[in-house]
């Protein structure tokens, strides 16, 4: 066993008064050493039941013979980070957290590992982290909560958000609002709609290193706590078949993961986080392959915030699974990989029907015959902009009007909620950009303003920076080159005309190459906003290229 490096020989036996010292008897030396990563905290309501799904999946490992282990990752809640200077530590989180875990399971030596993650930046971080260390490892999420109900109607995170706008625009009571903060986050889990957390739990899935149902059951239902003790029984089949990360992570499974996300809808930072995954397995995946696999790839599902179904809805239609076998019909799913049930995605799918064709549109009755995600490219946006389809009204599929040009997310927001955006603007929101916000900021307060305003339907939205998951309408966003880098995003004009061709694929600011040239010519880099600290720290080894798989997509220039 690999973690006789720390238990077995004459040269262990400090290793083992250690041991000793937590407890240990000489019965549960002699089993496997099973690290559960749990992620467990009291700020992130998506992790607030992870204590329960930790202890049921020690049961798990336990009753199959391995000596669970405990130790921590950390999580940011992205909606208590947002809209302040605390989202400019979300996204590097997904390092910290990658690195730290890799930290403990080489440094004690643990034989396998059960991920236990739920929200935003925690599951792909620790998806890099299992690619790292490959050891067999198996992932089981918290789940997502329960929508919440006002006046009959499904509500969630995205409702609250732009509630704020509608609020400001005189189209909501204080109370109504109040009503709204009451009611619609109703349970604990990861946010109700398919944002990124749910999204990722559902890849994970797809990929195959998650179990049937790890990103639809509801984070409250007693199926979860099962689900937990299955894991912990996984892991140890997994283990005694020496079935690893990077057996499971292949190009062919992120294929899938990519095909699954267009029929789902998934959010937008799927695009920065499955490259980043791949990077850690050995596979590149460029999202230069996005539209190729949308243009194949209906579009069967509209979760929140695209339509008025949620992950429960998912759920009960018969989930990822079903999906998968769905999109099969059509040859679309490679189904010869093997997962971490032991066996291949064909196995674990084929008797996976769909029960629920208002959710799940049949194949050959999509949304859309293209899929939910497409990445833009043109003269503002040379190495890509990513925009959730499936969520932008179709009359914004083709957009053109004049630039609202903001050099932050707060001035956006202010001039959004002080009425001075008109129909058929386009608001700029730059220097947001992994290197110049730095960190990358989610962008929910100003497409949820621009929504809660009723400019949903007139008005586009472009940044360097990311849209969250629970972002809706046409809003481009981790657009490349960034402007701290003088990407063209950094020279645009107040009054430019912009143009945006969703189903062309295009993004282009009407500007001749030669007056580019000219603004190019005079523009100068900005200081860094932050100078000291962790994130100062970090943009640092960004920028000099000493870290390899942050937004590996977006680093190139």
């Amino acid at each position: 066993m690999r973690s006789d490096a720390v238990k077995k020989g004459i040269q262990q036996a400090p290793h083992r008064s250690l041991f000793n010292a937590l407890g240990f008897t000489k019965e549960e030396l002699h089993r496997p050493l099973i690290g559960i990563v749990s992620s467990y905290n009291e700020i992130v309501p998506g992790h607030m039941n992870l204590d329960k799904i930790v202890d049921a999946v020690k049961i798990g490992v336990a009753m199959a013979g391995g000596t669970p282990v405990v130790f921590p990752a950390i999580a940011v809640c992205d909606g208590i980070a947002m809209g302040h200077q605390g989202m400019k530590y979300s996204l590097v989180t997904r390092e910290l957290i990658a690195d730290s875990t890799e930290a403990m399971a080489m440094a004690h030596q643990f034989d396998a590992l059960v991920m236990v993650p739920n929200c935003d930046k925690n599951v792909p971080g620790l998806l890099m982290a299992a690619a790292r260390i490959n050891i067999p490892t198996i992932f089981v999420s918290g789940g997502p909560m329960l929508a919440g109900r006002i006046k009959g109607e499904k509500k969630s995170l995205s409702s609250m958000f732009e509630a704020v706008g509608a609020y400001t625009a005189g189209k909501m009571t204080a109370e109504e609002v109040e009503e709204y903060e009451n009611k619609v986050c109703a349970t604990c889990g990861s946010c109700s709609g398919m944002y990124t957390a749910n999204s990722m739990n559902c890849l994970t899935e797809v990929i195959g290193m998650g179990l049937k149902g790890n990103g639809t059951i509801p984070a409250v239902y007693s199926e979860r706590i099962r689900l937990a003790k299955q894991a912990g029984m996984k892991i140890m089949e997994l283990l005694e078949k020496n079935i690893r990360p990077r057996d499971i992570m292949t190009r062919e499974a992120f294929i899938n993961a990519l095909t699954v996300d267009m029929a789902l809808g998934c959010s937008t930072n799927t695009m920065l986080h499955l490259p980043a995954i791949a990077h850690e397995a050995g596979v590149d995946l460029n999202i230069d392959i996005a539209n190729e696999i949308s243009e194949r790839t209906p579009n069967l599902c509209h979760l929140a915030p695209a339509g008025p179904t949620y992950m429960e809805d998912l759920y009960e239609a018969g989930g990822v699974y079903a999906v998968m076998n769905e999109l099969n019909k059509k040859g679309l799913i490679n189904t010869d990989l093997i997962t971490v049930t032991g066996k291949t995605v064909g196995e674990n799918i084929k008797d996976c029907v769909v029960l629920d064709y208002e959710v799940i549109r049949p194949i050959d009755n999509p949304y859309s015959k293209t899929g939910g995600i497409a990445v833009l490219k043109g003269n503002l946006a040379p190495d890509g902009g990513v925009v959730k389809r499936s969520a932008v009204a179709p009359e914004m599929l083709k957009h053109e009007g004049p630039a609202r040009v903001f050099d932050c997310e707060e001035d956006a927001v202010a001039a959004i909620l002080g009425g001075k955006i008109n129909p058929g603007d386009v608001v700029v929101i730059r220097y947001e950009g992994p290197k110049g916000g730095p960190g990358m900021r989610e962008m929910l307060g100003p497409t949820s303003a621009i929504m809660g305003m009723g400019l949903g339907s007139s008005v586009a939205l472009i940044t360097d920076g990311r849209f969250s998951g629970a972002s809706r309408g046409a809003c481009v966003g981790h657009v490349s080159p960034e402007a701290a880098v003088g990407g063209n995003i950094a020279l645009i004009e107040e009054g430019d005309i912009i143009n945006i061709d969703i189903d062309n694929y295009s993004i282009n600011v009407l500007v001749s190459e030669e007056e580019l040239a000219r603004r190019r010519a005079n523009w100068k880099p900005r200081k860094p906003k932050i100078t000291t600290g962790y994130l100062a720290r970090y943009t640092q080894m960004v920028t000099s290229g000493n870290r390899g798989a942050i937004l590996e997509v977006q680093m190139k220039d």
